[in-house]
């Protein structure tokens, strides 16, 4: 458990096994019942509380053991949060898809009701992690947070203004109008500031990690590289033509077999 080599792999499979469950969970909601996606979300409310109470618990004292437990805590704090989104109870008032004429700040402000309760939430959730372990001794929680949050608005935001390759094989029945934000096209400065932003964070918890000589603080920022590295990655995932949704796509039921298609054949 203390060879960072061991952390950054501990990383690399959490990170697809929470996504993995998150869009397993939500595959399924969308072929059962249209009170099941709320249901998964209200069931799953203990594994938020859960996750919030480790981060309590693991920021007091850094050590090996702390630091994994302050990276899953968080973990189980933002899945919740995408399980939330990508189920479609806590979205933004807009419902609607994005009229084609709308343009500029117009079209940005209609993007933004889509997603303002979500992102207020990320936002809040944030706040409460910097106030709660910020002073603490081990922080592993916050970084980890503060990454995730990081690339997901730099996510966003390249979604909206432009990507030359979008996957929307997983997106949700809830949220089959948000594909109408996302605009597929050549690339904006959005993607090089993102990209590098991502890229020079991951370099220098890496310098942090091969420089420390504390078995704790060389496995928080293993672990903490290795996420700030994938969160570059799948930033290239929306240039680079690459398969990488068959990572996921292996464990999950056929879309085919999901409550939009039962109605449409009827």
């Amino acid at each position: 458990m203390t060879s960072p080599w061991f952390a950054a792999f501990i990383a690399l499979f959490a990170w697809w096994f929470f996504t993995g469950v998150i869009l397993l969970i939500v595959r399924r909601a969308d072929a059962g019942e249209a009170v099941a996606h709320g249901r998964n979300v209200f069931l799953t409310v203990p594994f938020f509380a859960l996750g919030a109470a480790l981060l309590v618990i693991s920021a007091q004292e850094l050590t090996v053991l702390n630091a994994y437990i302050a990276f899953f805590s968080v973990l189980l704090i933002w899945g919740w949060i995408e399980l939330s989104f990508l189920s479609g109870v806590i979205t933004g008032p807009e419902l609607r898809p994005c009229p084609k004429h709308l343009t500029g700040v117009e079209r940005f402000m209609r993007a933004w009701d889509t997603i303002s309760r979500h992102e207020l939430l990320l936002a809040g959730t944030l706040l409460a992690v910097v106030v709660t372990t910020s002073h603490m001794p081990n922080t592993v929680g916050l970084w980890t947070y503060l990454i995730l949050f990081t690339a997901r608005i730099s996510a966003k935001l390249n979604l909206f203004f432009g990507v030359p390759r979008i996957n929307t094989e997983f997106v949700p029945i809830p949220l089959q109008h948000i594909k109408s934000y996302f605009h597929k096209g050549s690339i904006t400065m959005a993607f090089p500031i993102g990209v590098t932003f991502l890229s020079v964070t991951a370099a220098c918890f890496a310098e942090r990690m091969y420089s420390s000589e504390i078995e704790a603080t060389t496995v928080g920022f293993a672990l903490l590289t290795a996420l700030a590295t994938l969160a570059a990655i799948e930033h290239w995932f929306m240039v680079v033509p690459l398969p990488d949704a068959k990572l996921w796509r292996w464990m999950l039921p056929d879309r085919t077999t999901s409550r939009q298609d039962q109605t449409n054949e009827l």
